[in-house]
């Protein structure tokens, strides 16, 4: 039997990472975590008052990531995490933390819809101010890297059609911590 997969819907805020993320959960019977519930609350206060966080910042947040992604699968369960994983570095921290294949989603989009509907969302602590940095900050997934790019152009239904068709391919686990 196949292993239930882990996969995180990445990409800068105002993607669409959590309504993505939860559907595609639905989809593959899976949980969703929204990673920004992992974040220390100085984090949600920084990025609250308009300040971006530092690879500093975001070290024990991604470890938080890793584990809980390893805790699930460790259990036999797949699950779905929304989370930014905007560099390199963040990816590999938290496939190591997770100690297994994780698979990233990389929700791609223009700048203008995507800024679009960080202005339509109510009550998010992330402003729409900090959208050029997370863009800035993005690092396009490596040829090398267990993932693949999605446009969000089109309905989140189709988005996480589109991911559950990937993402239930067998990757292979040569590429697992």
């Amino acid at each position: 039997m196949k292993s239930p997969p882990a996969v995180v819907v990445m990409g800068v805020s105002g993607s669409g990472k959590t309504t993505v993320g939860r559907e595609l959960a639905r989809a593959l019977d899976v949980a969703f975590i929204d990673a920004d519930d992992l974040h220390p609350q100085s984090n949600r206060d920084k990025m609250a008052g308009g300040r971006p966080l530092t690879d500093e910042d975001r070290g024990p947040w991604l470890r938080a990531v890793g584990h809980t992604i390893g805790v699930h699968l460790a259990g036999g369960r797949g699950v779905v995490v929304a989370c930014s994983a905007l560099r390199r570095l963040y990816r590999d921290a938290i496939t190591e933390e997770a100690g297994a294949l994780v698979l990233f989603a990389h929700l791609a989009g223009q700048r203008e819809l995507i800024r679009e509907r960080m202005d339509d969302r109510a009550d998010h602590f992330m402003p729409p101010d900090l959208l050029d940095s997370q863009l800035e900050t993005l690092e396009p997934l490596g040829s090398d890297e267990n993932g693949s790019a999605f446009s969000v152009d089109v309905h989140p239904a189709d988005v996480a059609a589109r991911i559950r068709d990937w993402a239930t391919v067998d990757h292979g686990k040569e590429a697992a911590a």
